[in-house]
């Protein structure tokens, strides 16, 4: 059994697609740019919200205009984040389950702090009780010290990532710890990334954390 699970957030514990597409099309509407079909935006996520940004705003787009609508997208989304996004099936029986065990849990994601942070209030408030998010020192997965960091905090001996796309299994594998992606999530092709495990639904998952 692991003592401690760290989750990603979008696309593994939380539907966030149309929340965050509203977001970055209401972005583009401000601009003037076209806007983005769930589909294409779902294609974008994984990478952190200024990636987001950049890869949805036209080709050749300055860095002073991203850097701008980059600002705007955090402020919008952090104010409509909740409209539409929601826990995936089964996963808040999961958490609770796993909390009465004694295992702890965290969220390391790649989305901006601010916005992680008030969805972990919203939705895990005394079932998760970390939440890291991209924001100052902390650097976007692929990079382990987020992970690390929480191991270090939690003393953890034994400890799983679990997310849904091919960063979350390169910051597993760079942290040194084991990794369940997904299926549910926003990533592509995740079999052909060899994690230690796959998880269909949140009943496997919770099989595999409790061994």
């Amino acid at each position: 059994m692991y003592d401690t699970v760290i989750f990603d957030l979008d696309g593994t514990l939380l539907y966030t697609l149309e929340d965050l597409a509203d977001s970055v099309n209401h972005v583009l509407r401000e601009y003037g740019y076209p806007v983005h079909t769930y589909e294409e935006i779902r294609s974008y996520i994984g990478s952190g919200a200024k990636r987001l940004i950049e890869m949805s705003l036209p080709a050749g787009t300055c860095e002073q205009t991203i850097t701008e609508a980059f600002q705007s997208f955090k402020k919008y989304y952090t104010a409509h984040s909740q409209i539409k996004t929601r826990p995936y099936p089964g996963i808040m029986e999961m958490l609770e389950n796993l909390k009465k065990r004694g295992i702890r849990m965290a969220i390391v994601s790649n989305k901006n702090a601010e916005a992680v942070s008030e969805l972990q209030k919203h939705y895990f408030e005394g079932l998760i009780e970390l939440a890291v998010g991209e924001g100052g020192a902390i650097k976007r997965k692929p990079d382990p010290s987020s992970i690390l960091h929480v191991i270090e905090k939690f003393n953890s001996k034994r400890a799983l990532y679990v997310g849904d796309s091919l960063n979350d299994r390169l910051a597993s594998e760079n942290a040194g710890i084991d990794c369940c992606l997904v299926t549910w999530g926003f990533g592509y092709d995740i079999e052909s990334l060899n994690p230690e495990y796959l998880a269909d639904n949140s009943q496997e998952l919770e099989k595999i954390i409790l061994g």
